[in-house]
């Protein structure tokens, strides 16, 4: 057994020890209960029953020995009100809490604005004498409790926090009867329904009202422990512990690896412990170490015990090779996430079990990725637990009200009162490195106050106030956020540059789908944010096509994170990974990962563009805008920008090569010169023909290998030895060697490369200025040539005795890209000032509108083909201008549309650049 799997076992060894007292107490006896109609079933449907509803302890963060949980069969009705509980009367139907009512496992399927809850109870005898809590995971919105027809405690308002209610008082001896209240009138514009919808379309889903978590009994002594506020402090080695509870009371706190105390930490309740954890093992998506926590109250009146446990980890934010980064423990990490909602076909809010509740976890992980984006709702503990386990970092959002410009003032007083309490009761949370109080401007409103209170309540994490904040109904950045978060689902225009005091993210991106028969919610009608893809290969394709576009992001634009949507469909939106009922993966899993793994090998610098143009760029502080190119045979650094001249942007583009000595590391070959590399000679860095020596090969191979926001490149053949900008010359330099270039001072930083994306784009030279005809080289149809005919491109069979006309439509000249200059635009030799461009994927002539996306559509990146050039689209990420059945396309290989078949693809994306038919 690992010994990953050695600290999870005795995390878990420890939970369940913990909690095995008392198990689920029995059903109300007056109520039976009967499953609805299920629109679609999970593989965990059939496995729950009253007896095993969610039977787990639900709180792994502050754990009691003993307890009783309250799962099950209770009687229900609706009603017109909550004034009038059903105090000793039996109610006509059951339903299995905690499954909400509007779900096929309640029992009930239905939507009840008012509704009661009612079962009796027999607290255990060896309660005796101590106080007995009634607990609640969540329940949807506003919450009244009577016992034994007493009225007990405060109305709890607030859908998405947990609340406890000292019953003591009006219990009794043998049978109790307990009535739960519950108003959940699903009011976005009143208190915060996330995605809830009492009449669910499109984004919005079925409303989840009612008991939702758990449900359950404990005895407490009358001082007692109620929060445990973890905050580790990686820098001084301790964890920073709050025990909130009893006033006056001391608490004794003890940190455990292994079973084996490490730390131990005494103090007044309320007061800042500090626990001492010695070389400690840090938690990392990598390695999620957790530590078990201990903490008992002490003295007179004391003996209350808990056990909990934290992982040790720091989140921040930092300048790293001149783009600023969030940072786990000190490093950047790349956060590759995807957009989870957290709703399932048969418990809607409530997974059916934990076991699934983990599989969705379990399986993101699977497919490579290291964060999840809580999409505005708020899971019970347990999910938390499982990610802490499995090491996925989470953006917690705050449920939104309704998603709409302004919001009545009468909402905020409810929204910020249980923002507070949802801060406060997960900032102990070791997996959470973001907070998200508002989605795409839904309800925004005050997001520079909100940003404070969020901070004022926990200032250890990253604050992202508008996921989406390009789009929609947002209000204006405020000036204190620590994100700027693009929602871009075509991703094409790249995201907002991160700046000097925000991090950029790419917070939701993809939305591709596919339906699957006997897999839908209600057959037919499913839809995703594009075209649906017909099978399992197209929709993988295009997945890796926009994913690749990730990875040059992150030194391209500064990109710091990603999230997909989503990992399954939910209801009618069909963008999953997996099918609402969890049954089909549609996507397949090894190239899901593999391009996962990718974009975060390309952010720690064990990648670099491979058979890609990139771009080296210079990441030591004051000299982060030069780039590496070559001149005069020799390697240099020098500053390239948008003014910089086309032989200074093509000598800094290089083709990134399978290293010629090793194929596993990188050769780096000229763009504009094919067949030299970058290679050394007596430790300087040129730019050589290849002479196909073996020592040649040695020289012009370099290993890619973790940086500092970058990458390093050693030499293959002089292991140690780093590619080393110094003085603007580029070296093979050792730190500490005997050479001027080799000095220790900033070397990590000078040996450390960003790759972005090529800054000349353009792969394959076309005349600039120049008429051209383009001809099809695909065998048979190669007396073809590329023209327009009543707006639209086609291909059609153009011969020295072809009227004038046909022979002027297919000729072009060939411009610099509207977008992009490093790239191509083909302006009509017969009408100027219109050009080839594409409008839902088919190529047409069309004047110039002079908007950025019509500057798009009709740029084109020249890359080497199969027999002559691809003309690539900037904005149509992975497609190339394709002939197929005589018409043009701009088509990927294996998409979703005919036009994009594998078959002979390569050949009929390649044009040969000919001489114009018209001069």
């Amino acid at each position: 057994m690992s010994s990953f799997r050695r600290v999870l076992s005795v995390v878990t060894a420890l939970l369940v020890a913990t909690t095995t007292a008392i198990a689920i107490a029995p059903p109300a006896s007056a109520a039976t209960w009967q499953p609805k109609p299920f629109q679609l079933t999970t593989p965990w449907t059939g496995q729950v029953s009253p007896t095993n509803a969610l039977p787990e302890y639900p709180r792994p963060q502050l754990v009691r020995s003993e307890w009783l949980n309250l799962n099950g069969v209770w009687e229900f009705a609706g009603a017109p009100n909550l004034d009038s509980p059903p105090i000793g009367r039996t109610l006509a139907e059951g339903v299995l809490v905690p499954y909400p009512i509007e779900s096929a496992l309640s029992g009930i399927k239905r939507h009840e604005d008012n509704m009661y809850y009612r079962r009796t109870v027999t607290v255990p005898t060896a309660w005796n004498g101590r106080r007995v809590k009634l607990n609640f995971g969540a329940v949807t919105w506003e919450t009244r409790v009577w016992v034994n027809g007493v009225r007990i405690g405060a109305t709890h308002t607030g859908g998405y926090d947990a609340f406890s209610i000292d019953i003591t008082s009006a219990l009794k001896s043998g049978e109790n009867e307990i009535i739960v209240g519950a108003r959940s009138t699903v009011d976005g514009g009143l208190y915060p329904i996330g995605k809830q919808r009492k009449n669910p379309s499109g984004i919005f889903y079925t409303a989840a009202s009612g008991i939702w978590q758990t449900v359950w009994l404990e005895p407490v002594n009358a001082n007692n422990i109620t929060r445990l506020d973890t905050t580790p402090d990686v820098n001084a080695g301790v964890l920073d512990l709050v025990v909130q509870g009893t006033a006056g009371m001391q608490a004794r706190a003890e940190v455990l690896s292994g079973g084996a105390v490490v730390g131990t930490a005494t103090g007044a309740i309320g007061s800042h412990l500090r626990v001492p954890v010695p070389n400690a093992r840090l938690w990392s998506p990598d390695d999620p170490f957790l530590y078990d926590l201990r903490v008992t109250l002490t003295g007179t009146g004391g003996g209350d015990a808990v056990t909990g446990y934290f992982g040790m980890r720091s989140i921040g934010k930092a300048m790293i090779g001149g783009v600023l980064r969030p940072t786990l423990n000190g490093k950047f990490v790349f956060q590759l996430g995807t957009l989870d909602q957290g709703y399932w076909p048969d418990g809607i809010y409530t997974a059916p079990t934990d076991a699934a509740l983990k599989f969705d976890l379990e399986r993101q992980k699977a497919l490579g990725f290291n964060m999840v984006r809580k999409h505005i709702k708020v899971e019970p503990a347990r999910w938390f637990y499982h990610a802490d386990k499995l090491g996925l970092m989470v953006w917690q959002d705050m449920p939104a009200l309704d998603s709409i410009d302004d919001t009545p003032v009468a909402s905020h007083a409810n929204y910020e009162s249980e923002l507070r309490r949802i801060v406060d009761q997960l900032k102990g949370i070791t997996s959470i490195v973001q907070w998200v109080p508002f989605n795409e401007g839904w309800g925004e409103y005050d997001n520079g106050r909100i940003v404070d209170l969020v901070r004022s309540i926990d200032n250890t994490r990253l604050i992202n106030h508008n996921s989406g904040s390009n789009c929609c109904v947002s209000d204006p950045e405020p000036s204190n956020g620590d994100i700027i978060d693009d929602h871009a689902y075509q991703i094409s225009t790249g995201t907002r540059l991160p700046t000097a005091t925000r991090v950029a993210v790419l917070g939701e991106f993809g939305g591709l789908g596919r339906r699957i028969t006997g897999s839908e919610w209600q057959p037919g009608a499913g839809f995703a944010y594009g075209a649906l893809y017909p099978d399992e290969s197209s929709l993988t394709n295009r997945y890796v096509d926009i994913t690749k576009e990730v990875g040059k992001f992150v030194h391209t634009r500064g990109l710091s994170a990603s999230v997909y949507t989503e990992p399954y469909d939910v209801e009618n939106e069909i963008n999953g990974f997996y099918t609402y009922d969890r049954r089909v993966l549609k996507m397949t899993e090894s190239r899901v990962r593999e391009v996962n793994q990718r974009v975060l090998a390309l952010a720690r610098g064990t990648e670099v563009g491979r058979g890609e143009l990139v771009s080296l760029r210079v990441t030591t502080t004051g000299y982060t805008d030069r780039f590496l190119r070559h001149s005069d045979g020799l390697a240099r650094t020098d500053v390239i920008n948008d003014a910089s001249s086309d032989v200074a942007k093509q000598d800094a583009t290089f083709w990134a090569r399978p290293g010629l000595s090793n194929a596993a590391c990188l050769s780096f070959e000229s763009r504009d010169f094919p067949g030299r590399f970058l290679r050394h000679s007596n430790f300087r860095v040129r730019n050589d023909p290849n002479d196909g020596s073996a020592g040649f090969a040695g020289d012009a191979t370099f290993c890619a290998r973790e940086g500092a926001g970058g990458s390093q490149l050693e030499s293959a053949n002089l292991p140690g030895y780093f590619l080393r900008h110094y003085n603007e010359a580029v070296y093979v330099a050792r730190s500490g060697g005997p050479n001027p270039w080799d000095g220790a001072g900033s070397f990590a930083a000078d040996t450390t490369w960003a790759a972005s994306t090529g800054i000349w784009r353009s792969g394959a030279d076309l005349p600039l200025d120049q008429a051209r005809s383009f001809r099809v080289t695909t065998p048979g149809y190669t007396d073809r040539y590329l023209r327009h005919a009543d707006d639209l491109a086609r291909t059609d069979v153009v011969t020295d005795t072809s009227a004038v006309l046909l022979k002027s439509d297919a000729t072009f000249v060939v411009r610099r890209g509207l977008a992009d200059p490093t790239c191509y635009s083909f302006e009509s030799r017969n009408y100027p000032g219109r050009y080839l461009r594409h409008a839902d994927f088919r190529v047409r002539l069309a004047a110039n509108e002079n908007t950025d996306l019509y500057r798009k559509d009709a740029t084109f990146c020249a890359q080497p083909g199969t027999g002559g050039v691809r003309l690539a689209s900037v904005n149509e990420l992975g497609t190339a201008m394709r002939h197929y059945a005589e018409a043009v396309y701009v088509a990927s290989s294996g998409g979703a549309h005919v036009y994009d078949s594998p078959s002979s693809y390569d050949q009929d994306t390649s044009w040969s650049v000919a001489n114009p038919w018209a001069p």
